[in-house]
């Protein structure tokens, strides 16, 4: 995925503040089954990282391109 324009950095943004929100819903949550929720917890992680990541390539070619 490339970001291509500044709706999309900005549809990024707000994912990754909801994705963020369940990581931390999920790492309180207490009960049922640990691997999963481990699992589900590195997935969310890997996910906000890559999303963080094209943020910061489309910043970074951003601003060269001023």
């Amino acid at each position: 995925m490339s970001l291509k324009n500044q709706d999309e950095l900005e549809h990024t943004r707000s994912k990754i503040a909801r994705l963020t929100a369940r990581y931390e819903a999920l790492r309180s949550e207490e009960g049922g089954d640990e691997e999963l929720r481990e699992m589900t917890l590195e997935s969310l992680k890997r996910t906000i990282n890559e999303f963080k990541e094209e943020i910061a390539r489309y910043e970074a070619h951003h601003v060269t391109t001023r």
